[in-house]
């Protein structure tokens, strides 16, 4: 049964493969070029470490209430835009509880609302310096929360949010 054209077959089959995945290199090179430099030349590089000297100036740390007063509600609106895939300030309720009145209300507070129960390692009520601390990373000051965002690094973001919060009424 193995005569000559079957061998040929096969030999064609194998070959043709080979010639597939050389020509899929060649494609793929030319469209992924990694090479360094002009004409295709492989550069190497490395990383030189150094010892840290310190910056020149210290770093100023500006403690949050100097930053809510200085905040800018208007931003803060701004920054909101976050917030409102899941929070509303029209005193219903979606993916999360209504934010407005929050500044001032205790923690866990709105009714109907089913809370997870985790919130209250932050505090009592919803002060400013407690919002800070929750917004900086929900995840880390209240452990167990079902809130999926992942927090405001920015200090001025969180003030001007904060503020715009305190101009809302419960």
């Amino acid at each position: 049964m193995l005569d000559t054209m079957t061998f040929t077959k096969i030999v064609g089959g194998v070959c043709g493969t080979f010639l597939v995945f050389l020509l899929g290199k060649w494609g793929a090179e030319a469209l992924y070029h990694t090479g360094g430099g002009h004409g295709g030349e492989q550069t190497a590089s490395y990383v030189i470490e150094v010892a840290d000297t310190g910056s020149a100036e210290p770093e100023e740390t500006v403690d949050f209430a100097t930053l809510l007063a200085s905040a800018d509600p208007a931003k803060g609106e701004k920054v909101f835009g976050k917030c409102r895939a899941c929070h509303k300030i029209d005193g219903t309720d979606a993916t999360g509880p209504h934010l407005n009145g929050v500044v001032g209300r205790e923690i866990d507070s709105v009714a109907g609302f089913g809370y997870s129960g985790a919130l209250e390692q932050v505090g009592d009520v919803w002060t400013p310096e407690h919002l800070n601390t929750f917004l900086t990373s929900p995840k880390s000051a209240a452990p167990g929360t079902t809130m999926g965002f992942n927090g405001l690094p920015k200090d001025t973001d969180r003030a001007n949010l904060i503020a715009y919060l305190q101009t809302l009424e419960g």
